[in-house]
């Protein structure tokens, strides 16, 4: 394990965290808060610890994969350790557990909610609640890569684990500029999304605090009342469009930028997840009909909740915990499947579920057939084994750990095994709303225990980060010499 260069990595993460609480206390100065010593006070703690680590010393700089885990691992656990300390300090979220699984939430883009109303917070506080949505839905780290000097070839294994997906490359010869060509299409969507709902008629602090948590698919809103707050059709069309498009591989985006229309739209992965969506959006309004004036409007709830569930995002216009045990179901798949790899979405995500499918056809196919060459092709192109391996390790798991977590949350009298289980998937998914009443879209996680905050916490960073690099920094042999 290369010590220096993973506190050095941290370091410079810790930086970024204290630039970055920069923005809502400036947020908070021109609304007139007096919520400075809020982001005052970690910024000179992050700054104090950062510097040195920053400044290290190392002739060694080599980043291999278990260095990569660890670095994702560590700096999204400190910056989520951290970026609670404003709630804490201001008061606004007293305890520290609720003000972690917040923040967690938060940078995880979960949008799990540990309060019943958030409309008492400041300005400040609310803005950097929704920014950590931003942050965290490209990744804290690419943004590190896209801003700062290259560190080395190494740091491709830092981009690999923190990028969601069975797989995840360069765009471009370098990875810096992978970061910078990411993290441009991901401000242009933001900005578009903002400029739309402002033209809408949306204030300017809803508008860009909305295109933030929808940007990176979490799902806080400004308002206890969500998406549904505001009532309106085309502030739900504005957001259901811009939650597909952040659902999408962004690869996508850069082969259209770069006029390679017909390849974008001969993605395997794009085709799965545009009928996926549609076909359940018309399910579930064929399915809810009956409690509602119209088709239209079914569909016009359909399609959003669908669109909210499978980007992850946890928007909502009305409380699906309420509809038929059909929708609740669809809805439920749905959360375990998300969006597309390479987007800023959670879940398994669909090019997972397109390669395991292939996969068991072609391991059914080597049992009748032993002598046969069976390979397992996805986007054109054929797997190795080793991506086989590494999904169906994935898969693995994370049936493990919705398992083992639903029986730790069941410890907890709060809620019934379902209720446990809808909110283990919701978090290790990073949808946020499970598909209950006690932990729906109009409730929050508010009735569990500290301890069951705590274990939601680990799954959300889980998720997010695809499992692996949580289960190497907790893994013992990771810290030994060899």
């Amino acid at each position: 394990m290369n010590y220096k260069m993973v506190l050095n990595v941290l370091g410079k993460a810790m930086l970024i965290e204290a630039a970055l609480l920069l923005v809502p206390l400036l947020v908070g100065v021109s609304f007139g808060e007096n919520t400075y010593l809020s982001f005052l006070i970690p910024m000179a703690g992050l700054f104090f610890i950062g510097v040195p680590l920053s400044c290290l010393k190392f002739r060694d700089k080599s980043i291999y994969a278990k260095e990569g885990f660890v670095i994702v691992a560590l700096a999204w656990t400190v910056l989520s350790v951290v970026g609670s300390l404003p709630f804490m300090i201001s008061g606004e979220i007293p305890n520290f557990f609720d003000a972690f699984f917040e923040t967690a939430s938060g940078f995880t883009t979960t949008g799990a909610s540990a309060l019943d109303s958030v409309e008492f917070m400041s300005k400040s506080i609310m803005f950097w609640r929704i920014l950590t949505h931003w942050l965290g839905g490209m990744g804290v780290l690419v943004f590190i890569l896209a801003v700062l000097p290259s560190g080395g070839a190494g740091l491709m294994y830092v981009f690999r684990a923190e990028s969601p997906g069975p797989s995840s490359g360069k765009l471009v010869g370098k990875i810096k500029h992978t970061a910078q060509i990411l993290y441009g299409i991901y401000v242009i969507l933001t900005f578009l999304e903002a400029i739309l709902l402002l033209v809408g008629g949306m204030s300017l602090y809803d508008a860009v605090l909305t295109a933030f948590s929808t940007a990176g698919t979490g799902g806080f809103g400004v308002h206890d009342g969500s998406i549904a707050y505001y009532n309106n059709v085309y502030f739900e069309m504005v957001v259901a469009a811009f939650m597909f498009l952040f659902g999408i591989n962004f690869n996508i985006f850069y082969l259209l930028l770069t006029g390679n229309v017909l390849k974008a739209l001969k993605s395997e992965e794009l085709l799965v997840y545009v009928v996926m969506i549609l076909t359940a959006s018309i399910v579930i309004a064929v399915n809810i009909l009956g409690s509602v004036e119209n088709f239209w409007q079914a569909l016009r709830y359909s399609f959003f909740q669908v669109n909210t569930v499978t980007s992850t995002t946890g928007f909502s216009t009305v409380d699906f915990a309420e509809w038929p045990a059909l929708s609740k179901g669809i809805l439920l798949c749905l959360t375990v499947i998300g969006a597309s790899g390479g987007s800023t979405g959670g879940g398994m995500k669909v090019a997972r579920l397109c390669i395991l499918r292939r996969s068991a056809a072609a391991n059914l196919k080597r049992m009748i057939y032993p002598r046969a060459y069976v390979s397992v092709k996805f986007e054109g192109k054929t797997l190795s084994r080793e991506t086989e391996r590494g999904v169906r390790t994935y898969f693995i798991l994370y049936v493990a750990i919705v398992g083992i977590c639903t029986l730790l949350l069941s410890l907890d009298p709060f809620a019934d095994v379902f209720t446990n289980f809808s909110a283990t998937l919701a978090c290790i998914s990073n949808v946020g709303p499970g598909v209950t009443k006690l932990i729906g879209p109009m409730a929050s996680y508010s009735g569990y225990a500290w301890y069951s905050k705590l274990v939601l916490s680990f799954v959300m960073l889980a998720g997010r980060l695809e499992i692996f690099p949580m289960i190497f920094l907790l893994a013992p042999r990771t810290w030994r010499k060899r």
